[in-house]
């Protein structure tokens, strides 16, 4: 399970950051629709795979067991 979500959390974390990069490279060259979407949402959709990325991440650490105690 752990393995599972590692894997998703890298994957919605690289996809994010190309659409994000690919979104902000598009709206520098002037553009403000590409493919029937407008840019600003394709960037938020790129921030909203980063952020899943993270929870994933996330539960991921917060399942582990605590070697401190």
């Amino acid at each position: 399970m752990n393995d599972m979500l590692l894997w998703l959390g890298r994957i919605a974390g690289v996809a994010g950051a190309l659409l994000c990069i690919a979104a902000i490279a598009i709206r520098v060259a002037g553009q403000y629709w590409l493919a029937g979407f407008q840019v600003g949402t394709l960037l938020l959709a790129g921030s909203a795979a980063m952020v899943g990325g993270c929870l994933c991440f996330l539960w991921v650490i917060a399942g582990r067991p605590s070697t401190e105690r």
